[in-house]
């Protein structure tokens, strides 16, 4: 049922996005008089699952879901069709209109692409608010890990600036590491010490080399809150209020470290609780993705606060959320071109287990957003084949005066199309090794 769940969500999601991308290219392209052959959430290899003919365009569903096109009249694209290219160019046709058109109907795709993300985000704060801990609502401090204990700090330290700041959410302390440049976190120590911590300017690529994408997590005291329905934990008979003692034996003090032994052990365990005074214990196994379906009380660890926007402040708000989101993909994404970074690319599997396993409507608007602005920045590269190569070739041409030949191009969407080809089987190559690793 979760599996059933997180796909939904996933192709709803992917399904908007490429709709609505397409419409970017497809509403100039119609301003600008130029021929739609066909519209397409899909690719119709062979056949389709769907399709009716409106005046010029086809519209239709293919039946291999690995993104939609539409085919514009006289374009060397995806659809490959050279032989309508050696006929003399028609007035309708992408070919015959100036450059400047052909800018925009190129670029239309990703500037939809990024104009959702910060509507959506816009729309998030306003509807949901923001949700934030501030330093002080972090009740029993941070667990480190131990290459962090290494630069000075200890389990239970609670945090209170990033680089001299107060943060907004201290618990995005792991992120902003990461991606932000943090060079500096002030502490206070559980003997009441305060201490500024200052870490090396590369602290991101330390963590991504050794591996270390939470060197903080706030200390949780290891009770239940939500077992989730038809999960391994329901089907035990774990219970809302429990509190973990240990697992396998190995005593459990925080939450942090009960995931960790689930995430550790050869896929059964025992599990040992106590409920109303009385110790007991369970045996299960955990699912595909090492959880079994619990959630902690957070509420002895943290204090959440919320702030709800008005809908001129959640403009604000919206387009700084979109901004930094931009931002952080552009800064992890230079992690693609190492060597741990190639084994690291994920595909469709990868995405859809972004998607919770229940049904949440803010967290599948927020994955959207975050996917629309990841989408309109990866069609933005300049690669054959993406929109970012047509535009890279259209530039070129407004700037030298010089059109690129026909072959040329065609040669260079070929290349462009077995370079996607080949990063497509990578990614979704890792996720099957994944499975079965």
């Amino acid at each position: 049922m979760e599996i059933l769940i997180k796909a939904t969500q996933f192709i709803l999601s992917l399904s908007f996005l490429i709709v609505l991308h397409e419409l970017g290219h497809f509403i100039p392209a119609k301003i600008f008089k130029t021929r739609v052959e066909k519209f397409y959430l899909f690719f119709d290899y062979k056949f389709s699952l769907v399709k009716k003919k409106v005046g010029e365009t086809v519209y239709g569903i293919g039946w291999i879901p690995l993104g939609g096109y539409v085919k514009i009249s006289g374009m060397i694209d995806e659809s490959m069709d050279t032989e309508q290219m050696k006929l003399p160019a028609q007035p309708w046709e992408f070919r015959s209109k100036p450059a400047w058109q052909r800018l925009i109907i190129m670029l239309g795709g990703v500037i939809v692409n990024f104009i959702l993300g910060i509507l959506i985000y816009i729309m998030i704060t306003f509807v949901w608010g923001v949700e934030f801990v501030k330093p002080n609502d972090v009740k029993q401090g941070f667990a480190v890990n131990e290459t962090f204990k290494e630069y000075g700090f200890k389990d239970g330290d609670k945090i209170t600036k990033f680089n001299g700041s107060e943060p907004l959410d201290v618990t995005d302390v792991n992120k902003h590491l990461f991606l932000r440049g943090i060079n500096s976190l002030e502490v206070i120590h559980e003997n009441g010490t305060t201490e500024t911590i200052n870490l090396p300017e590369n602290i991101g690529e330390v963590m991504w080399e050794k591996g270390i994408m939470q060197p903080f997590e706030v200390r949780i005291p290891p009770v239940i809150d939500t077992v989730t329905v038809d999960s391994p934990a329901e089907k035990a008979g774990l219970l809302k209020n429990d509190k973990i003692i240990s697992v396998d034996n190995t005593p459990v003090s925080y939450w942090h470290e009960f995931t960790q032994l689930v995430v550790n052990s050869d896929e059964t365990m025992t599990i040992t609780f106590e409920r109303n005074g009385n110790i007991q214990n369970v045996t299960l196994s955990t699912r595909e993705d090492k959880t079994i379906g619990v959630a902690p009380n957070k509420s002895n660890a943290i204090n959440i606060q919320h702030k709800q926007y008005s809908f001129l402040e959640s403009i604000s708000k919206g387009n700084s959320l979109a901004i930094w989101t931009l931002k952080d993909y552009i800064t992890q994404f230079k992690y693609v071109f190492t060597k741990k970074g190639a084994t690291s690319i994920g595909g469709f599997i990868a995405i859809g287990n972004i998607f919770p396993p229940t049904w949440s409507w803010i967290a599948f608007w927020e994955i959207t957003a975050f996917l629309s602005i990841m989408l309109g920045f990866m069609n933005l590269l300049p690669i054959p084949a993406l929109d970012g190569g047509h535009v890279m070739f259209t530039l070129y041409e407004m700037l030298t005066g010089q059109k690129p030949n026909d072959k040329f191009l065609e040669y260079a969407q070929i290349t462009g199309f077995i370079l996607l080809i080949a990063l497509l089987l990578l990614a979704n190559g890792n996720d099957i090794v994944k499975l079965f690793s």
